[in-house]
């Protein structure tokens, strides 16, 4: 008999959480750890919110799927039977949602076959959705279904805004992530931000001990992940590994036990390939990710030599792409523009900060080579220096090949044109936040 597929994703939580190491208290994450598998060297397809969640619900590259920007904001798939509940429906699985999807404007485009949670930002909250899904699982569990499901559990944490502090949380007691510098605002921000991860993870905890309880732990497959980094500057919609790091921890059936770590490179693109793996049902033609049950059976080491990922709209235009090995990182920026992109970053006290100290006015180099080995928080660029210049032919050449091979549009005319009707911020704004412009 097939698994149910429980695939629960967060907004914004990067890998910040206690299974990757974090003082960030998250039991219930660190418990479906240690009977799982977990992912250290995870990373998203891209950046921010609609486009990383349509690589992984597709299967393919972001600018593939055709979520080049925001839902909310006028984007959408190029073909929503690309979507993962298409292929299951087809192998005998029913589809529901519950809480956030963010890959259509509105929930009943996709195709689900029923939506546990009504529309509304609150209602995609954790004290929102879980009530849904254990009355959901109850349910099921009474009528005695025994058709297999795939239930999608959206969760707006850690999204800002975020949860205030409590005394868990005592800022004077928090470090900021690694891109920021240690100050009286930034741990406040960082403090709060463990709030709603604490909220988040009781909310994980409430699902699997409803799983447990009914006795569904055994036959479901529990995929948890989020969409990309953290929501600080040089973090989410940035490409280093503090923007497309993210945590991925699995259990269930197809080997997803145990505790395991695995520290190959994976995607997002990997888990769509993988649950046809696991179901044994052929691959949609359009995938372009790897199964990652050869990492889990312990047959290879890696599934990848390279990883690639790539950011075209957010609030603002930002056209962007990089491959990263297990040594270097290489990122090409095709906007003339030089100054960081202010509304791309969503605001806070940390960017609150690093404005006041003239953000706004430092320059980005249009390409980037960094060296993941002595420089893993990819602070130093090394694309100008002569010893690495056959490590940066070698990177380019091979962003420039996938970028030929997936017919990325940003090989065609440049800009990239929005779609009519999208919500677009002006470049030169300070925040997401400020007056939009809709295209015509």
């Amino acid at each position: 008999m097939h698994p149910n597929i429980i695939y629960i994703h967060s907004h914004d939580t990067g890998r910040y959480i206690q299974p990757y190491g974090y003082a960030i208290p998250t039991p219930n994450l660190q418990r479906l750890a240690e009977e799982g598998v977990l992912f250290r060297k995870a990373f998203c397809g891209a950046p921010t919110c609609s486009p990383s969640r349509a690589c992984l619900l597709t299967g393919q590259s972001a600018h593939n799927s055709g979520m080049l920007g925001l839902a909310h904001r006028g984007f959408q798939l190029a073909d929503y039977n690309q979507h993962i509940i298409h292929t299951l429906r087809k192998a005998g699985y029913e589809s529901y949602l519950a809480g956030v999807q963010h890959v259509a404007d509105q929930d009943s485009k996709i195709g689900y076959d029923a939506i546990l949670t009504r529309d509304g930002i609150h209602n995609k909250q954790v004290g929102a959705v879980v009530p849904e899904v254990e009355n959901f699982l109850h349910q099921r569990r009474k009528g005695d279904n025994q058709t297999p499901f795939f239930l999608s559990v959206g969760f707006v944490e850690t999204h800002r805004e975020f949860r205030k502090a409590s005394w868990q949380e005592d800022e004077r007691y928090t470090i900021p992530p690694a891109p920021l510098p240690d100050t009286p605002e930034t741990r406040r921000d960082m403090s709060e931000f463990k709030a709603s991860a604490r909220i988040y993870d009781q909310g994980v905890g409430n699902i699997l001990k409803t799983l447990d309880d009914l006795g569904y732990s055994e036959n479901t497959l529990v995929i948890c992940t989020t969409d990309h980094g953290i929501p600080f500057p040089g973090m989410k919609c940035s490409l280093t590994d503090h923007g497309i790091g993210v945590m991925l921890i699995m259990r269930g059936p197809g080997g997803f036990t145990g505790g395991k770590v695995i520290d190959g490179m994976v995607s997002h693109l990997d888990i769509f390939p993988s649950i046809c793996d696991i179901l044994e049902i052929e691959n949609p033609i359009w995938l372009q990710g790897s199964s990652l049950l050869p990492l889990i059976e312990q047959k290879q080491s890696k599934i990848h030599d390279a990883i690639y990922a790539d950011v075209t709209f957010h609030a603002a235009y930002e056209p962007k792409r990089a491959v990263r090995t297990t040594r270097f990182k290489y990122i090409r920026r095709f906007e003339e523009r030089k100054q960081p992109i202010l509304p791309n970053c969503d605001d806070g006290y940390s960017k609150d900060v690093l404005l006041e100290n003239n953000w706004g006015n430092r320059e980005n180099d249009s390409e980037m080579l960094f060296d993941l080995v002595f420089d893993p928080n990819e602070s130093h660029n090394l694309i100008n220096e002569k010893a690495y210049s056959e490590d940066a032919d070698q990177m380019r050449n091979l962003l420039f090949k996938w970028m030929i091979e997936t017919e990325d549009p940003l090989l065609g005319n440049l800009p990239i044109q929005p779609p009519r009707g999208a919500i677009i911020n002006s470049q030169d704004q300070l925040s997401p936040n400020a007056a939009v412009t809709i295209i015509d």
